[in-house]
């Protein structure tokens, strides 16, 4: 179903269409029309989903926006997940001026907290503690909130919340719309129906036996603005004759196709906004191997069937798990091999873990590949084509051409090879002795010792070091090595393969709040620690 279909405000909708979405979720599809009617609903689904525009665009459709008091509570779990929640609805709120939206959770300055409620916001996203901590202060007033949202009630419950959520649906107006959301339904939650909602529809994603192909599949933890240098990597790596890229919105789809051209690479787009020309243009490009990479949304490459695609790469994990079988079984057919790549930022983890139980299948965590990973594996493949060529050709000739080549010059057979090798990569190779790039950085054999320009006084610690080196540069956190930490400044060890990555990485990262400064160390340290 079109979200057009579903009777919502046009501002909404033109939000939702800028986002990039096409179709409602199976959730959206059946929660909205309801939850627009003012019914109570008790919907079951799984993270990733779609709950939140299921029950963030019809609690949006019934704010007025200029009443400036509290009218709709949105509970959840964990500060993080509040935080998340608020910010998906402020995007579908974009055009719907005068609603003022805010996440409250522990941990955060609560004095910050109440000035921003004072000042008046009709929509809270807020863990149980809090809330119940401004209702006691009389910050949060709930006399007109007309909906209230339980948002992951199964989770709430096994943090062992019931009693903080039973006290704020206590706190609320007899007349009001309650929607609860949950992956699974104990028999806690049913209790909590029928004690707080109204004669609520119940809403159930039920779930195919799904089956996977045989196909190698693999998965990367990757920070979400290296999500294009991943993916760079990766085509490099296994370099596919055909290869189909799969994201979540049609936004993503665009700005993917240009990154992707800017590298270097010959892709095209394919989603619901073009013309079916242009879509018979970009499928016939793809087809007669013009276009290497496809990149498009689950609705636009529905009814694909190219057999010679050899991997399948998910920039965004897809929000249904069905999608996750359609996509990836668009590789390895007609008895071919294939691959299928995932890439996975914050919580879309449980996300990914829910797609393997439910397709039974595995996914195969792996490192993110160093430049040096990637060049290494392309001379690999180049090797062995030569083997191949050696063993399928008649080569006489050519080996008569080449050795009087040699007389002539004052080369040997290696170098003329290494030349033709960093001919075939069409760029230098990167190979060189590693002593050369860092020298001796006082470091662990095999590690590289950097400089980073902040310590203690600055009250950085360990763990922020850590955080910032592996999200930066993508790299496993438990490859980093020994982290020495001074007053005015920090060595950290790296896997030399990576070193030249972190650096790259760590060019314009902050640490708390700070611009740094990162370098190979000079000489092994010997330094006064003041």
């Amino acid at each position: 179903m079109n979200f057009e279909e579903l009777c919502l405000d046009p501002r909404l909708l033109r939000a939702v269409t800028e986002m990039g979405f096409e179709q409602a979720s199976p959730i959206q599809a059946q929660a909205i029309p309801l939850a627009l009617e003012g019914q109570d609903l008790i919907g079951q689904a799984q993270t990733g989903t779609g709950k939140t525009a299921a029950f963030g665009l019809p609690l949006l459709q019934r704010v007025d926006p200029h009443n400036k008091k509290l009218q709709a509570v949105v509970l959840c779990p964990t500060r993080e997940l509040a935080v998340q929640v608020a910010g998906e609805i402020r995007r579908f709120a974009k055009f719907m001026h005068g609603i003022k939206v805010l996440p409250i959770y522990g941990g955060q300055d609560i004095s910050k907290q109440i000035r921003s409620l004072k000042g008046g916001v009709q929509v809270v996203i807020g863990t149980p503690g809090r809330i119940i901590d401004h209702i006691r202060r009389h910050t949060l007033k709930m006399e007109m909130v007309a909906t209230m949202v339980l948002d992951e009630a199964d989770e709430m419950l096994n943090m062992g919340f019931r009693e903080d959520i039973e006290t704020v649906l206590s706190h609320l107006p007899q007349e009001r719309q309650t929607l609860l959301f949950s992956a699974t339904m104990p028999k806690p939650i049913m209790e909590i129906a029928r004690e707080y909602l109204h004669q609520p529809e119940i809403i159930k994603v039920v779930k195919k036996e799904l089956t996977v192909p045989k196909i190698e599949q693999y998965y990367y933890e990757v920070n979400p603005r290296k999500k294009g240098e991943v993916l760079s990597r990766l085509l490099d790596m296994y370099d596919p004759a055909l290869s189909l890229v799969f994201c979540n919105t049609k936004r993503k789809v665009d700005e993917l196709v240009q990154d992707l051209k800017g590298r270097g690479y010959f892709a095209e787009g394919l989603h619901g906004d073009m013309k079916q020309s242009q879509r018979d243009r970009v499928m016939n490009g793809f087809r007669n191997g013009r276009t290497d990479i496809l990149v498009a949304t689950d609705v636009a490459a529905r009814g694909l069937d190219i057999d010679d695609v050899e991997a399948v790469f998910n920039y965004d994990v897809p929000q249904d798990d069905e999608y996750y079988v359609h996509r990836i079984g668009r590789t390895g057919r007609a008895g071919r091999t294939g691959r299928a790549f995932t890439l996975v930022t914050g919580r879309e983890i449980y996300k990914l873990k829910d797609i393997q139980r439910y397709c039974k299948t595995k996914i195969r965590r792996q490192p993110i590949p160093s430049a040096n990973n990637v060049t290494q594996i392309r001379i690999e493949k180049i090797l062995e084509n030569v083997t191949d060529q050696i063993q399928s050709s008649d080569l006489t000739g050519l080996v008569a051409i080449l050795d009087g080549y040699l007389e002539e010059q004052d080369y040997t057979a290696a170098e003329v090879a290494a030349a033709l090798l960093q001919m075939a990569m069409g760029e230098d190779t990167g190979i060189r002795k590693q002593e050369d790039d860092f020298g001796d950085t006082g470091a662990e054999p095999g590690m590289v010792r950097l400089f980073i320009n902040i310590g203690k006084k600055q009250k950085v610690r360990i763990g922020d070091i850590l955080g910032a080196v592996a999200g930066e540069s993508g790299m496993e956190g438990d490859l980093v090595g020994a982290i020495d930490m001074y007053d005015k400044f920090t060595f950290v060890e790296v896997p030399r393969e990576y070193a030249a990555d972190v650096i790259e990485a760590m060019q314009h990262a902050r640490i708390k709040g700070r611009n740094i400064n990162i370098e190979p160390a000079s000489a092994p340290p010997n330094v006064d620690r003041k």
